[in-house]
């Protein structure tokens, strides 16, 4: 329900229509009913049954948006994107995902690459999780405005992005180089590997660096939606300085 409320209020959002549980008592459900009225969005009654089918893994809550995916972008798409941001004089920041399957982890990485202020998202468009209602409702939004770029082979993608001057960093559990020693701070592709299997071989020759997080506890390993939000947010605090200096609590 949250994610259709986000829908709801983004003043870009792209709602085709809503479908809404018949005669429901839920006073939220009742408000986005009206909200999405008065936006002119078609609102349809759907028994439960038929909203668990259209959610799949999602809890639906009683409502479920069908949308258009206008951030969809293809190759050439974020070939586009790059140049336009580069000849701007901006450092663009692409969050890449060798081979992430699990679609609460996609979710994750799609919300704080949102907060972070990636530009866009590029996976495989094979072999990985894909945009669906889990990915939107776990991503709370984001999924609806970060452009996603599935594309056909990655460490093709990543030569061309290298010969654009954009670094590539890679992580690694293995890797001497601790994340907080690396260079983050211009126009950049983190690379996060897969659940279990990190990066692929041929994903790690295209990287131009790998690192590491520090671990000093028992466990090996972080999620991968949990090390990418620390990744992304090292190279915020690197790229605008606006971690560096927290509030005081006095």
């Amino acid at each position: 329900m949250r994610a259709v409320e986000q829908l709801l209020a983004g003043a870009d959002a792209d709602v085709k229509q809503i479908y809404a549980e018949y005669q429901t008592a839920n006073p939220r459900v009742k408000a986005l009913i009206t909200r999405a009225r008065d936006a002119g969005i078609d609102v349809q009654s759907a028994n439960r049954a038929r909203l668990s089918q259209m959610s799949g893994e999602a809890r639906h809550q009683g409502i479920v948006a069908e949308i258009r995916r206008s951030t969809l972008l293809d190759e050439a798409g974020l070939r586009t994107l790059v140049e336009e941001q580069l000849a701007a004089g901006e450092n663009p920041l692409l969050l890449m995902l060798d081979g992430v399957q699990d679609p609460h982890n996609l979710g994750a990485c799609m919300r704080t690459a949102d907060a972070a202020g990636a530009a866009a998202i590029v996976v495989p468009r094979h072999g990985a999780a894909g945009l669906g209602p889990t990915v939107s409702k776990v991503a709370a939004g984001a999924a609806e405005h970060l452009p996603f770029v599935p594309v056909t082979n990655l460490g093709k993608v990543l030569a061309w992005l290298g010969e654009y001057g954009m670094r590539r960093i890679g992580t690694s559990d293995g890797a001497e180089t601790s994340l907080y020693a690396a260079d983050l701070s211009g126009p950049l592709v983190l690379v996060m590997g897969r659940e279990e299997t990190g990066l692929g071989a041929g994903i790690v020759r295209r990287c131009d660096q790998l690192v590491s997080l520090p671990m000093h506890g028992d466990v090996s390993s972080l999620n991968v939606s949990v090390a990418t939000g620390i990744c992304l947010y090292e190279a915020l605090r690197q790229r605008t300085g606006s971690l560096a200096n927290p509030p005081s609590d006095g």
